[in-house]
């Protein structure tokens, strides 16, 4: 699967177009984590277990996007986005969108 950001894949052309697909999960903070966030808060710097929370959260909607491409016979996805929302205290939603196609 050719997954871009771009509205084409350079080099190829999209000769069919499926629409719509996309992917997401909601994730919660894990309190040990959210308390050694604090302290991180404190002192300043990264907050590696929530980049590792969003990496991880990133990964499984872009594969549950593919999934979908895949069932509706595309071969890539362009034109790819990520959006986030708060969906609870504590809880987020990492939500990825793109526009499956066929390229050849």
């Amino acid at each position: 699967m050719i997954l871009t950001t771009l509205e084409t894949v350079p080099g190829k052309n999209i000769i069919e177009h499926y629409g719509l697909v996309q992917g997401s999960t909601i994730r919660a903070k894990h309190i040990g984590k959210d308390i050694l966030a604090s302290l991180k808060n404190i002192v300043g710097g990264e907050l590696t277990s929530y980049t590792e929370l969003l990496q991880e959260a990133r990964e499984e909607a872009i594969e549950r996007m593919e999934k979908q491409a895949e069932q509706k016979g595309a071969n890539a996805i362009v034109n790819i986005r990520f959006a986030t929302s708060s969906v609870a205290q504590g809880a987020a939603e990492l939500f990825a969108y793109g526009t499956a196609v066929k390229v050849e």
